[in-house]
């Protein structure tokens, strides 16, 4: 499905889509599953054998997966596998044990928090809660007055007398909702749209189409559901007809879970256990990350660029290398640019010195130009074309020279890429960003046979696997930095939205692929800070950063300078100050990752995942909660006016007045530019250290704990040396706060109007200590 606006000339990716066919008018091939037979049962589930409207007979299985989780098959064989597959899989369910009972013509599978009620003719699937309420039940079919179908129910479909696709339809009412499918910059809800899972070179962020797709989504009656496929599956959402969502799975099985709730954090916790935890990225990975730029660089610049940004006072953990670090037009051959950096060596170790690790940028590629090409080709080591010629490709559209792509199914190849890569971290390089990874075309062949449409999407699973597993090797951790993804990729951290615009609109499109990102699963994201293409207005610049800053993860990055000081210099003052107060919130932020890690919900949460029970939690999709009680709301108009919802359940006490505002409500606000809206939930107790210009490998120390509101409160604080529970309890005029656990609590302060005359820390009295504004006056 090629992204093709009418009247706008297009260009056509090297690696689009195939298209699935469209039946002439009058012309069959839908065969739907109409009734079937227990063919046997187990302590898991029920085999059955399926007859279809076409005649045909399929079998089918239903069975636990988990708790809370029902798988169902459909094929011709249950050994089947998706194509995906052989190249990696993606879901890994465990034997589960079902209760599983045969009354009549009725079957039912139960796991627990869910479900399956099967009947068997005629056909009909249904998912319930263990109490008995509905969740989802499968859609017959839909039929218009003149008899055509218009849905595709359960069941598979060919085209010249060859199967094309399975399909799965179900019951949507009217006012359900649906969210997930990956990093898709479009509206929250997805009700109305179709998502393709095709990874995209996506241009930006601003549309449907995606680096990271993510064949999974969760609703709001308390279940989601997730498709075993790494083919082009298309998700129907509700847009064909409004009563149904279609799943299309061009494979050869259709293969699916439900996922039981209620809540979607518990969604995403069974499907961290199917697919992968995600991966705890280190300490020091959450400061800022503050790149080179999109333009050609030297390790004088780089060493200039470090040096002022020490003697600025500006937070920074990770300097970013991007393409210039290598020679032009031979990316991505991984080596030096002798000319621009002469003692790479040296650079890295005084930068390590001054404090900063090295990211350098790479991608799967290897531009013909490059002394590499000729001897890694005639080796075997890219994709080839079906007469058995390396496979060029035009992945950079036209921009640079064209390229080869590594072929990461075979072994020979991976083994000499990532000799590649060795050096680099053994010279003191400390990530790598594996850019691109979207570009295997459908036609392409691999070494282990499979085609380009097979391999497409898990291809960019394989590349961030392989970087991660050699940078493991060397320097103890799998970090990356990674623009493609797959399901399953929530073990590779970090992920980035890609090259956004540097424009007002495209900011707000890159918060909404955040936030459907993390609720697919993958809590550590982050985003060009400043927009990448084109220099941001220095309002803009302000915004974006303060946006960085209250997000996972924070990279400047751009085609033009994202430095500070290259700004007016009451911008570089705001843009600083926001880094400042994300290094202020560095032991709070840490502690929403690793809680992140354990259990799959987001750190960037959209306001459904602490509120599913709000109905306007599940349509806010340009404001956020990061971790559970900090309320953000990126402004995303010059103006510096937005609107602004404030969750049920809670209090929240606006960061820079104070001015406490009951949950359930609706704001409208002017905010200056040098803060943005930032509130905080009544109760709280926030952990923050003093402002500093890098983090530390260690535990957190001299933490002041805030408690917003000084009133009774609990929270369990996660370091690198285990978790600490912090209970405050609230006794007249004196707040009684105690800890259990390694972290070093110095001080408390009590934020609000009805602060207290006395603390007593772990028994001890204490002198409140002063709060600081989180933004200057």
């Amino acid at each position: 499905m090629p992204y093709r606006p009418p009247l706008v000339p297009y260009e056509t990716f090297v690696a689009d889509p195939p298209d699935l066919p469209v039946r002439a008018p009058g012309e069959h091939g839908t065969a739907v599953v109409t009734r079937a037979e227990v063919g046997g049962t187990d302590p898991h589930g029920v085999t059955l054998t399926a007859v279809t409207s076409a005649g045909d007979t399929l079998v089918a299985r239903v069975e636990a997966a988990g708790d809370g989780v029902i798988r169902v098959r459909l094929a011709d064989d249950l050994a089947a596998r998706s194509r995906s597959a052989r190249a990696l899989p993606l879901v890994h369910p465990a034997a589960h044990p079902a209760e599983v009972t045969v009354t009549g013509g009725l079957v039912s599978v139960d796991a627990g928090a869910v479900v399956a009620e099967i009947r068997l003719d005629p056909w009909r699937l249904r998912f319930r809660t263990a109490d008995g309420r509905l969740l989802v039940e499968q859609d017959p079919g839909t039929q218009d007055i003149s008899g055509r179908r218009r849905t595709l129910p359960f069941g598979r479909s060919s085209a010249d007398g060859a199967p094309v696709a399975w399909h799965e339809s179900f019951v949507a009412p009217g006012d359900e909702r649906f969210v997930g499918f990956g990093e898709k910059f479009t509206p929250l809800d997805k009700r109305g749209q179709r998502a393709l899972m095709w990874n995209f070179d996506a241009f930006g962020g601003e549309s449907d189409r995606s680096h990271k797709n993510v064949p999974l989504y969760l609703s709001d009656r308390g279940y989601g559901v997730l498709v075993d496929s790494g083919l082009p599956v298309q998700f129907d959402v509700c847009q064909s007809t409004h009563s149904s969502v279609q799943i299309l799975v061009p494979d050869d099985l259709l293969d699916y879970y439900v996922l039981a709730g209620p809540t979607p954090a518990e969604v995403l916790d069974r499907f961290d256990a199917l697919t992968s935890r995600p991966y705890l990225p280190p300490k020091w990975a959450f400061g800022a990350w503050i790149s080179s730029g999109f333009f050609p660089d030297s390790q004088q610049r780089v060493l200039e660029r470090a040096r002022l940004i020490r003697e600025r006072g500006i937070p920074c953990d990770v300097l970013h290398l991007d393409c210039y670090w290598q020679v032009a037009g031979r990316w991505s051959e991984l080596r030096w640019n002798d000319e621009a950096f002469p003692d790479p060596t040296g650079m890295l170790k005084t930068l390590a010195d001054q404090g900063f690790r090295v990211c350098l940028w790479m991608n799967p590629y290897l531009m013909t130009g490059s002394p590499l090409y000729a001897e890694a080709a005639e080796a075997g080591y890219f994709l080839r074309r079906a007469d058995g010629s390396t496979y060029v490709a035009d992945v950079w559209h036209g921009s640079y020279p064209a390229c080869a792509i590594v072929d990461l199914t075979n072994p020979a190849a991976v083994r000499w890429f990532s000799g590649l890569l060795r050096p680099l971290l053994e010279q003191g390089a400390a990530v790598f960003k594996t850019d691109f990874a979207e570009g295997v075309p459908a036609d392409a062949v691999a070494h282990n046979g499979m085609t380009g449409v097979e391999l497409h999407n898990v291809y960019a699973l394989m590349f961030n696997d392989v970087v991660a597993d050699v940078t493991e090797e060397v320097t103890g951790h799998r970090t990356v930095w990674a623009r493609s993804s797959y399901l399953g990729g929530q073990r590779h951290s970090a992920q980035w939205s890609g090259d956004v615009n540097a424009t007002w609109p495209a900011l707000a499109s890159t918060l909404r692929g955040g936030l459907s990102h993390g609720l697919s699963g993958v809590p550590f994201w982050s985003h060009d800070t400043g927009g990448f293409h084109g220099t941001p207005e220095p309002e803009l610049y302000v915004r974006w950063t303060q946006f960085g800053a209250l997000s996972p993860l924070v990279r400047l990055h751009g085609t033009t300078s994202r430095l500070p000081w290259d700004f007016p210099a009451e911008t570089e003052r705001d843009a600083v100050a926001a880094l400042r107060l994300r290094y202020r919130l560095l032991p709070y932020l840490y502690s929403a990752a690793v809680h992140a890690a354990r259990t799959g919900a987001p750190m960037m949460r959209a306001l459904l995942v602490d509120t599913p029970d709000d109905p306007t939690a599940w349509t806010s999709d340009l404001q956020y909660r990061l971790g559970a009680d900090l309320l953000v709301a990126p402004v995303t108009d010059p103006s510096g006016q937005r609107r602004l919802y404030l969750p049920t359940g809670d209090d929240w006490v606006d960061a820079a007045t104070g001015e406490r505002h009951p949950g359930g409500r609706h704001l409208r606000v002017t905010v200056p530019l040098r803060r943005l809206p930032l509130y905080v939930r009544h109760g709280a107790l926030i952990p923050v250290v003093a402002p500093a210009d890098r983090t530390w490998d260690g535990p957190f120390h001299d933490v002041t704990l805030l408690s917003w509101g000084g009133v009774d409160a609990r929270t369990v604080i996660h370091d690198v040396d285990g978790d600490t529970v912090v209970e405050a309890v609230r006794d007249g005029d004196t707040l009684h706060v105690r800890t259990d656990g390694p972290l070093r609590v110095g001080r408390v302060s009590v934020v609000g109007d009805d602060a207290v005359r006395r603390v007593l820390l772990d028994g001890e009295a204490v002198i409140p200590a002063v709060f600081e504004a989180w933004f200057a006056a």
